[in-house]
């Protein structure tokens, strides 16, 4: 074998080489940061990417939406109220090359401003607007870190705040609270019962006294259901009527002169 051939050879096994060196399969959530000689050259991809070995380095970018779990933070909230919150973030890649360029790791940059803007956010806010209005405070802390994270290329899709613990002294008393608030519920559902039955009883009232047989009819009701109970014991109500007649009768005069004579 001739030196020229052999040296063909060899030239055609290093530009398959070469060939294979270069190419880059860019999957579609992902894009290519390339960089010549240390300059920056741009973002390429998805689908076939060349560079040029030796030359070119890539640093990979991945434009799915990442989460990342914000660790437990400690925080006194505008009530002087102590709690520990929990939370986490959810955020993805609209510039690769910002997100290449502008900061060393975005994912531990984006974690710690999370952690300092949840802190602060939630430590001008009092806790029962922090429980009540959690999914408006979620929207708050999103946007306030979005802000930070935009000269990063970096996008803040959501923060979901996954538990506010509570210390227990402060759990009885809001258990405490709570059952007062049921409490005053209560009589006042129970007072309105109340007020809703003497008005119905007065109603009754003016019926009974406008009909007098209503008062008899309603006696000898009573005394049925009284009777359907198997009772040994029967009462007898006397109308109130009948008692202040006997009482003038007794007390009319000349009734204890006859009652002498009598005798």
């Amino acid at each position: 074998m001739s030196p020229a051939l052999i040296a063909l050879i060899v030239v055609a096994v290093v530009l398959v080489v070469l060939l294979i060196a270069s190419i880059r399969i860019v999957r579609e959530y992902e894009r290519v940061v390339v960089f010549r000689l240390g300059r920056l050259r741009g973002a390429r991809g998805p689908g076939l990417v060349l560079i040029i070995p030796f030359i070119e380095r890539t640093r990979w970018v991945n434009l799915q939406v990442d989460t990342s779990d914000i660790p437990p933070q400690d925080l006194i909230t505008k009530d002087n109220v102590t709690i520990r919150v929990e939370a986490a973030v959810f955020f993805r890649v609209v510039d690769p090359i910002k997100a290449v360029v502008a900061i060393r790791d975005y994912k531990h940059g984006v974690l710690r401003i999370a952690q300092t803007t949840l802190r602060a956010t939630l430590g001008r806010r009092d806790l029962d607007d922090l429980l009540a209005n959690q999914a408006e405070i979620n929207v708050l802390v999103q946007e306030t870190i979005d802000q930070s994270t935009e000269p990063w290329g970096v996008r803040v899709v959501k923060v979901e705040t996954k538990d506010v613990g509570l210390p227990d002294t402060m759990r009885r008393a809001m258990a405490r609270q709570a059952e007062a608030e049921r409490e005053r519920r209560a009589k006042v559902i129970a007072a309105a019962g109340e007020f809703e039955a003497s008005r119905k009883l007065s109603e009754a009232a003016d019926v009974i006294a406008d009909s007098p047989g209503a008062l008899t009819l309603r006696t000898l009701q009573t005394l049925a259901e009284v009777a359907t109970e198997h009772n040994s014991t029967l009462v007898l109500p006397i109308p109130i009527d009948v008692l202040e007649m006997v009482k003038r009768a007794e007390d009319a005069p000349g009734r204890g002169a006859r009652f002498e004579r009598t005798t």
